[in-house]
């Protein structure tokens, strides 16, 4: 106030807004002269001021130091609890691995197979086994519209086996390429709908899963040499922790643990090679065509050969997919078709609430170098 004494007029005036605004009955020059003292007092010591306000800009900074110190110990002290929750779930998941394999006898390997490509090459596509889930699905009657149980995907996939079998024997197959497409278990992907469901838990279900199918190829590796691929990253597959959305853990798939389990478990068995891309995808040069293989859920699946053409800048012909659980057939250019594979769960309750069904079965597809795919057999199980 009484720095702005030029603008408010003079020290009378100041007096007259001071005493009014502190109650008081002081006169000017009681104002007027405690300024100019505190005027001089703050020239003499305008430096000691800086100083202090210098002193108080290193305090504010060290301490902006000392909370990003902080911030970089919590932030270390969260990745290392993490670190610590991943690892025990990779060696809880190893130690079930490891006791499951120490407590089954070893798979009885077929003899070497040492017969010659014929002109012709083969892809079995198989998807959606949705293994541990079971249900009975009834129509207006209460007649069965599909039924569902670990014994009965096994008996499926063994009636399937049979087909095959005279397939390979009717083409002539030294070799066959066997992809399954992901979906492999039911995981916990709709827990209101599907947890009262789940006969076994994850683990368990993958495990059992890669035992039967790694008994399931060792059979089929009986007639004809097998290239096993397996899709890594499928929905249902996927480890959904805490409840969160997909895609949220995407390393975390029950797929890596079914692959290695098949693999240690065929890895005396010549005629049967297991095969894994780095995408997670099912890849393959088939008589000089690209095919690849994905569970199917991507944008614009019937028309996804030039997408996985350009992100992968190579030419992709055919794809193979699961996901939809029923057979599609998209071409879209010479000798370059999509292909919808048919699941092995089959109508289930979601595809109930969509009013969909479909039959169970695979797809069993014939290529040669001239025309590409040149053959589809419609296998249908029940």
């Amino acid at each position: 106030m009484c720095k702005d004494k030029e603008k408010i007029g003079t020290w009378n005036d100041v007096r007259d807004i001071l005493n009014e605004l502190l109650n008081a009955d002081f006169g000017e020059s009681t104002y007027r002269k405690k300024f100019q003292c505190f005027e001089k007092m703050f020239n003499a010591n305008q430096k000691t001021f800086a100083d202090t306000e210098n002193t108080l800009n290193e305090i504010q900074d060290q301490i902006r130091e000392l909370k990003k110190e902080r911030y970089k110990l919590q932030t270390e002290k969260l990745e290392n609890n993490r670190w610590l929750r991943e690892n025990a779930r990779d060696e809880l998941i190893t130690e079930k691995i490891v006791n499951a394999i120490s407590d089954i006898d070893p798979i009885i390997v077929p003899d070497y197979l040492s017969g010659v490509n014929n002109s012709k090459s083969a892809i079995l596509a198989f998807t959606d086994c949705h293994f541990g889930i079971e249900f009975c699905i009834k129509d207006l009657f209460g007649n069965v519209i599909n039924e569902y149980s670990p014994e009965i995907f096994e008996r499926r996939m063994w009636s399937m086996l049979e087909k095959v079998v005279d397939i390979i024997a009717k083409e002539d197959l030294a070799e066959i390429n066997v992809w399954e497409l992901g979906d492999s278990i039911s995981g916990l992907l709709r827990l209101n709908s599907q947890l009262m469901h789940l006969r076994y838990g994850v683990i368990d279900s993958a495990i059992k899963y890669a035992e039967f199918l790694a008994n399931w190829l060792n059979d089929l590796s009986q007639y004809t040499k097998v290239n096993f691929q397996m899709v890594k990253d499928s929905n249902h597959s996927q480890l959904r922790l805490l409840g969160q959305p997909k895609n949220s853990f995407p390393d975390e798939n029950m797929a890596k643990v079914i692959i290695a389990f098949i693999r240690e478990r065929l890895k005396y068995n010549r005629n049967v090679n297991i095969i894994e891309n780095e995408t997670g995808f099912c890849f393959s040069d088939v008589e000089g065509y690209n095919v690849l293989g994905c569970h199917g859920e991507v944008k614009d699946l019937q028309n996804c050969t030039s997408s996985f053409s350009r992100a992968y800048n190579t030419n992709i012909d055919y794809v193979l997919a699961g996901h939809v659980h029923h057979q599609t057939s998209k071409e879209n250019a010479k000798h370059s078709e999509v292909l919808t594979i048919r699941s092995m769960v089959g109508t289930d309750d979601y595809a109930m609430s969509l009013g969909k069904t479909s039959d169970t079965g695979a797809s069993l597809f014939i290529f040669d170098d001239e025309f590409g795919k040149i053959a589809n057999y419609d296998i249908k199980v029940k």
